[in-house]
């Protein structure tokens, strides 16, 4: 066969990570999740790992891992994340390579990714190194084997980044065919044009570098990616199938490839369900022999380039302009905003290059004091951020200096490359690529700045001020909204209060120890604070905390021993003091002080003497990071709710007769009530579904009132947890498959909700039926074929429960035909 598909993903979202803590903080815009990388991951990457394949009566009959059958790249920003907080989605990615590899003749299904997606026609020659070594370094560290292809950011590309790719053993890359300049078969000496995509997509190219190296390139099929994105093809599976099958040649005797590039966010995230299409495109491409899936390693390997082709300098996939996107008001953007301009986009590159070549001389001449090989040391240092563990660190530092470093030193070593690693990030294009320069991810890449400079500072003493010329640069980035004025603005409202020192982590380790357990040690995200004394005391609502601990970075290994003291009057009213220890007679007499006054009772003297020992270091309920304010402010509220919830429930009942009999005459309730109503039922409702038990008879009774009442129901919050309740159902049946008691819960639940407008989204729960499918139930199977009646009883029951789950019962028939034997017998 000659005819060859690939489909390749680009899977990628931009670094979100605090530059402090190294974590993603709430996102409350991707209510009801965490923040959008956990939402896309549910919606996107973790339904590719295993999508659904319905049979004709649209039940599941086979689960399929995407990613093993299609060409793909993850971010290594976004695999670093999803290994800490989506390990499932994260081991089902590395296995479909392994798979894959079976598959393909050898080759991968993974291709690398340039580290952080910064542009790199727009990199300097050094920056574009790292972000290749980085981005290499990343793959075989997870996916244990050297990369063939490498995905560039937004597929832009210049010769000096295709040298940068050769010279690291990068077989091929991937480009819109927009952006080839003239192509020839080898060893012919006339070119033709390829301008305004005249190039043929099916067929590898080779392209010749002035160093003498090579790299091949492979041009997508242009129209049928945007069809893809753009043009509902995953609607409809078939139509996929047929529009990918359609784009190859009938009568053409040379192979041929059909290959697409889409955002890999287009399978389940922009489209839903796009993943489900995704994989009855590929079985039934593949079923029915009308094409071979492929990828590019083992197609290349089959069939090397019979042409060559040079590119247009310094273009890319998404922008018209070439990459002009990421340094100037080129006119792309993502539409739906009239009016607007981005003229704030050249200003804003112009402050990050500053930065960069401020902070470059700084970096060479103070690591070379430290005896070290500035870049070698840089391009080597993703070592120690994909392992922060001390014995790794202090290996790094040792193999990477001529001499052994004072542990000031070292702390100063860590900090010069912590300040490179965020100078790279600040760069991530996304903080270009949309409209505004006050948008949420503009502003996370001047976190990345800010970061820097804090680094640069501390290294460079007090005499050296990079913020305020910085700020004079960002000030020409203008933003669209004339209330917000312009970049350093936004830097100074919303970047600089977040910055962190070791006393706001500790400041944050005082008050967060009133809401928690005390424990000698603790780790705060990057940081780990040890107790050296702490003492609480307790009058009423009002809690005084006082104490030393030592705080240390886990990223930089600075520490420093403080001295603390905090008061909580009730609610979020918080009072509290951070300095750095002093002496022990300094700490006896704060800790008698304020222990007299607080025993008193007089809250006033408490507060002044705060003042008084603390100073200007002062903190309240606002310097907690962002997902400790939302969990103290849960417990806070929580009485408050239920206050409010009991005088919402004496209302509904006292109220009831009158409420049922206006709805019985059609009469519209008064809106006092009608919220009442509404609230309660839903309330209800949500503790049902949050219960590690539910009611299934009072949920079908909150259900049917609801429905009589006419109530709105709050269909996100109550389906989010739906979802989370009956996948923890389904988890447990699994660990405990004999409970029948618990299995019949879950039937119960689904039987209930069938006749309701709530859509729970039973993914989990259906992927952990159709393991046991493949696995436990087959045991219970032959053990009710043996007569064993408690068998067919367990098959019986999980039939039912697989049904409500929308699975096809592999052998339902043969179960029960077998059950109908032995009742008779």
């Amino acid at each position: 066969m000659n005819r060859y598909i690939c489909i390749h993903g680009h899977f990628y979202q931009p670094p979100r990570e605090n530059p402090w803590l190294n974590e993603v903080e709430l996102q409350e815009s991707a209510s009801p999740y965490h923040d959008w990388n956990e939402r896309i991951n549910d919606e996107c990457y973790a339904r590719n790992s295993a999508s659904r394949i319905l049979d004709g009566n649209g039940k599941i009959e086979d689960i399929m891992n995407n990613y093993a059958h299609i060409s793909f790249n993850f971010g290594p920003t976004l695999l670093e994340w999803m290994q800490k907080k989506e390990p499932e989605t994260y081991e089902a990615i590395l296995e479909a390579d392994i798979e894959s590899r079976e598959r393909f003749s050898g080759h991968g299904s993974a291709l690398a990714q340039v580290y952080n997606h910064i542009i790199m026609p727009l990199a300097n020659a050094r920056d574009k190194q790292t972000q290749v070594v980085w981005g290499i370094y990343d793959f075989q560290k997870r996916f244990g084997r050297k990369p063939e292809g490498m995905w560039l950011a937004e597929t832009a590309a210049d010769t000096p980044t295709l040298e940068v790719l050769a010279e690291r053993g990068i077989k091929f890359t991937i480009l819109s065919p927009y952006q080839a300049k003239r192509y020839r078969r080898v060893g012919e000496k006339e070119w033709h044009s390829a301008v305004g995509a005249n190039i043929d997509p099916r067929r590898p190219y080779l392209c010749k570098l002035p160093s003498g190296k090579e790299i091949v390139l492979f041009f997508y099929d242009a129209p049928v990616s945007q069809g893809i994105a753009f043009e509902r093809l995953l609607n409809r599976g078939e139509d996929l199938a047929n529009r990918l099958i359609g784009a190859l040649h009938t009568k053409r005797e040379e192979p041929q490839l059909m290959h697409i590039a889409t955002d890999g966010e287009t399978y389940g995230h922009h489209h839903r369900f796009g993943e489900m299409a995704l994989s009855f495109a590929l079985e039934h491409i593949e079923a029915e022999e009308l094409a071979k899936i492929t990828i590019y390693g083992e197609f290349l390997e089959k069939f090397p380039p019979q042409y060559e082709a040079e590119i247009i300098e310094q273009t890319s996939w998404s922008c018209a302009h070439g990459v002009e996107r990421w340094q100037s008001n080129c006119g792309c953007n993502t539409g739906g905003n009239s009016g607007w301009d981005q003229q704030w986009r050249g200003p804003l590159r112009k402050a990050f290059d500053w930065l960069r070549d401020q902070l470059t001389p700084l970096f060479e001449k103070e690591i070379k004091k430290l005896g070290a090989a500035p870049w070698a040391a840089r391009n080597d240092y993703v070592q120690v951020i994909m392992d922060r563990s001390e014995q790794n660190v202090a290996a790094f530092i040792q193999s990477h200096t001529t001499r052994e470093l004072s542990k000031m030193e070292k702390v100063r070593f860590l900090k010069l490359l912590e300040m490179q690693y965020h100078t790279l990030l600040m760069y991530t294009s996304c903080g270009w690529f949309f409209d505004e320069v006050t948008g949420i991810e503009t502003v996370q890449d001047i976190y990345y700045a800010a970061r820097a400079i804090q680094l640069a500072h501390s290294i460079s003493g007090q005499d050296t001020d990079y913020e305020k010329p910085f700020l004079k640069l960002l000030r020409q980035a203008k933003s669209n909204h004339k209330d917000l004025g312009n970049a350093a603005e936004a830097y100074l409202k919303s970047v600089k209060p977040t910055i962190l020192d070791l006393r706001r982590v500790g400041a944050h380790y005082a008050v967060s120890s009133l809401f928690a357990e005390h424990k000698k040690e603790v780790e705060l995200y990057s940081y780990k604070a040890t107790s050296l004394e702490y003492e609480q005391m307790a009058a009423g609502r009002q809690n005084l905390a006082v104490g030393r601990a030592n705080i240390c970075s886990m990223v930089t290994w600075e520490e420093e021993v403080i001295t603390f003291s905090v008061l909580h009057l009730g609610d979020h009213q918080l009072f509290g003091g951070v300095r750095e220890f002093v002496s022990a007679e300094n700490y006896a007499n704060l800790t008698g002080e304020l222990r007299i006054a607080f025993e008193r009772g007089n809250v006033s003297e408490v507060i002044m003497l705060l003042d008084k020992h603390f100073e200007s270091h002062s903190y309240s309920f606002w310097h907690l990071f962002k997902d400790d304010q939302k969990k103290i402010l849960d417990q806070v509220l929580e009485n408050t709710m239920q206050n409010v919830e009991s005088n919402f429930e004496q209302l509904y009942y006292n109220n009831y007769p009158l409420i049922s009999a206006i709805k019985t005459l059609g009469m519209k309730l008064p809106e006092p009530l009608q919220t009442t109503v509404e609230y309660i039922l839903n309330t209800k409702l949500l503790h049902e579904f949050k219960s590690e038990t539910p009611a299934t008879q009072e949920v079908k009774r909150l259900l049917e009132e609801a429905k009589r009442m006419k109530v709105k129901l709050s269909y996100t919050s109550l389906e989010f947890a739906l979802s989370h309740r009956a996948n923890q159902l389904m988890k447990y049946v699994q660990e405990h498959p004999n409970n029948l008691r618990k299995m019949q819960l879950l039937i119960d639940l689904l039987d209930v909700l069938e006749s309701s407008k709530l859509e729970g989204d039973y993914w989990q729960a259906q992927n952990i039926a159709f393991r046991m499918q493949q696995t436990i139930y087959k045991k219970y199977l032959k053990h009710s074929e043996l007569g064993d009646k408690e068998a067919a009883a367990w098959i019986e029951k999980f039939d039912v429960l697989c049904s409500n789950l929308n699975l096809k019962t592999q052998y339902g028939i043969h179960s029960s035909s077998h059950l109908q034997a032995t009742n008779i017998a």
